[in-house]
């Protein structure tokens, strides 16, 4: 299987229950499919690059986190899909970091060596 990241602007609130059922919302849709969730990162709360429109609504701020993920380009058009319909989603883009055993061993060892928080402690911020 592929190894993409995933990187996800979502609309902020001011309690963060939004962006962590986004967060669950991705991950068991991957994890259900087979695919695997290697980590999760959240940079937090920024001022978009420029005034964004999703879902006919203007957007100012936007909640940044990013996914390293495995799963099959089949489950990868599903979860653009739900990307899509997402109200919360203001922007996303999915990047294919290798698809090769060699790539994607050793993307996948920096993206677990790496600054990254784990699943749970991305969850736990979140509440």
């Amino acid at each position: 299987m592929p190894l993409y990241q995933m990187l996800c602007i979502a609309v902020h609130y001011p309690e963060y229950q939004h962006i962590k059922q986004l967060v669950q919302q991705t991950a068991t849709h991957v994890m259900n499919s087979g695919g695997a969730v290697r980590t999760l990162n959240s940079w937090g709360t920024l001022t978009l690059p420029q005034r964004m429109r999703r879902h006919k609504v203007y957007h100012q701020r936007g909640d940044y986190w990013t996914m390293h993920f495995d799963t099959s380009p089949h489950t990868l058009q599903s979860l653009n899909k739900l990307m899509r319909q997402d109200p919360r989603v203001i922007r996303w883009t999915v990047l294919n970091l290798g698809s090769k055993v060699e790539n994607v061993a050793s993307e996948g060892q920096k993206a677990v060596k790496g600054d990254s928080q784990t699943y749970a402690d991305v969850i736990d911020q979140c509440t």
